[in-house]
């Protein structure tokens, strides 16, 4: 009897393709169908978590209004001298007169101004007044006297028939470029370009690539010679309007901010400023936000130590109680969750006041006197005391679920073996609970640290959080940049404490039960 012959060659499954191949299917098909089943969770997860995220990234660097809305006078003022004692020269006021004229039609200056406001007090009142003011520049005298030598400038069709020459734009680019921009405004606001009247500030233009020595070869500017022609200083047109103009700081603050990109909100984060000569500290009196990142970490500490210290004795309770009592007392800790967070902080805020409840009571006591009652409101202590009562729940419940994992023959083989019931707690029982304790700690901790709602109520001017100061800037001054930066800052530096917790205790040993 001989052997049967081995089989050659790769393994088949039952449909004749090799086992392998057949494999590789299955299990890319399974993984197919499980990002399917995760898809709307992972996409919900982008659009509201990851994207805001990455936007507000973006926002704390973000910086393209100045170039964007004064793009020729950017240019221009790149040759002047930061360090000068005097305004930029007549050229710099010639573009700005240019960009200005365009960004009051578009309604932008006061968005720059303001924008450029936060970093130079006084900047905004200067863009609003010269936005009002430019149509009444005396610029129109350039628009006579060209149109004095060349009266067919004044049809917008001409003027559209010779932008469109490539010789003329090569001649003229500072001329094309303006008339490219009021053109594209115009189509926005559903114009024709080529049949609506001529500004003032494009024969301006005109005058001014002219005079400095373009020579287009053109046949409506053949007659066209401004060496006679009466000039107007814009320098003196825009101090007339606010002297601030002919403030060197300000030229100083247009230019430190003119890159499409900066790192001016996070150094105002920091308490800093962009200088000539790089990063600067901010003068005292404005410097605050360190204090406020500081505030904001040493009482977020003491809110989680203290729902650690109020929150562990109920967790053990409730899970050493019979199951019924435990489920009856859990409703207890449940029930803030079922009250408007808004009335639970303006309830603390009447209980803490010096003619509030725990005053009274005190008073009723003999514990205080009447005439010396705690101030317990608009200060840390209020903020404390309330955040501690609303975020309690959030310690408790890691505290307890990790807890009831915990076998109670555990303590009583401890005491068997002759241990008294602190060192019983101390070394068998509270080192199982460790992983309770970290859960709620990052919870309440993170939670703390993002509150502004209870600090603006009963923290005051020395209880606020650096939250307080991001809800600011985001609905008041609409400084979306710095409370970008801020809230970047913030975010660091708790990923760098969830780093520290992970290297220290480990994330692994936090759970919250099972």
């Amino acid at each position: 009897m001989t052997d049967a012959p081995a089989q050659s060659g790769p393994m088949l499954a039952a449909d004749g393709t090799p086992l392998k191949k057949s494999l590789a299917r299955a299990l890319r098909v399974q993984k197919i169908r499980a990002l399917m089943l995760i898809a709307p969770l992972l996409l919900f997860v982008l659009v509201t978590f990851i994207a805001p995220i990455a936007d507000m990234l973006f926002r704390s660097v973000e910086n393209q209004i100045v170039s964007e809305t004064l793009p020729e006078t950017v240019i221009e003022l790149a040759e002047w001298d930061p360090d000068s004692a005097d305004a930029p020269s007549e050229a710099v006021f010639e573009k700005l007169y240019i960009d200005m004229f365009l960004a009051a039609e578009r309604k932008l200056h006061t968005r720059l101004g303001t924008r450029l406001n936060y970093e130079q007090t006084g900047v905004s009142s200067a863009f609003r007044k010269s936005g009002r003011a430019i149509g009444r520049f005396d610029t129109d005298s350039y628009t006579d006297q060209i149109l004095a030598q060349s009266p067919g400038l004044e049809s917008p069709a001409a003027w559209a028939e010779m932008m469109s020459e490539e010789s003329v734009r090569r001649a003229l680019p500072l001329t094309a470029r303006t008339w490219d921009r009021w053109a594209a405004y115009l189509r926005e606001e559903g114009d024709d370009p080529a049949a609506e009247d001529i500004e003032d500030f494009l024969f301006s233009t005109l005058y001014f690539e002219l005079r400095d020595g373009s020579q287009p070869s053109y046949a409506i500017l053949s007659d066209v010679d401004v060496s006679g022609y009466d000039t107007v200083s814009l320098k003196a047109e825009f101090a007339d309007v606010d002297e601030d103009w002919l403030n060197p700081d300000v030229w100083r603050t247009i230019q430190t901010y003119s890159p499409d990109y900066t790192s001016g909100y996070f150094l105002n984060a920091i308490d800093m400023q962009k200088g000539p000569d790089g990063p600067e500290a901010r003068p005292e009196s404005q410097q605050f936000y360190v204090m406020l990142f500081q505030r904001t970490m040493f009482m977020s500490l003491v809110i989680t130590f203290s729902c650690i210290l109020l929150g562990y004795p109920v967790a053990w309770l409730l899970a050493n109680l019979p199951m019924r009592t435990a489920n009856l007392l859990m409703i207890l800790v449940l029930l803030p969750f079922w009250t408007s967070l808004l009335v639970r902080t303006s309830s603390w805020k009447v209980m803490l006041q010096q003619q509030g409840v725990i005053n009274d009571t005190l008073v009723w006591l003999g514990l205080v006197d009447d005439a010396a009652r705690l101030v317990m409101i608009n200060n840390q202590i209020g903020t404390i005391i309330a955040m501690t009562h609303i975020l309690l729940p959030f310690m408790i419940l890691p505290m307890y679920s990790v807890m009831q994992t915990i076998p109670q023959t555990y303590l009583r083989a401890a005491k068997s073996l002759g241990a008294t019931n602190w060192t019983a707690f101390w070394r068998v029982y509270f080192p199982q609970s460790v992983p309770g304790i970290g859960a709620g700690s990052i919870l309440v901790f993170i939670l703390s640290i993002g509150y502004y709602i209870t600090p603006e109520i009963v923290g005051g001017r020395t209880g606020t959080f650096i939250s307080n100061q991001i809800a600011y800037h985001i609905s008041s001054s609409l400084n979306w940049g710095l409370a970008a930066a801020l809230g970047s800052i913030l975010l660091a530096a708790v990923l760098v404490l969830y780093w520290a917790y992970d290297k220290i205790v480990g994330i692994d040993n936090v759970k919250l039960g099972g």
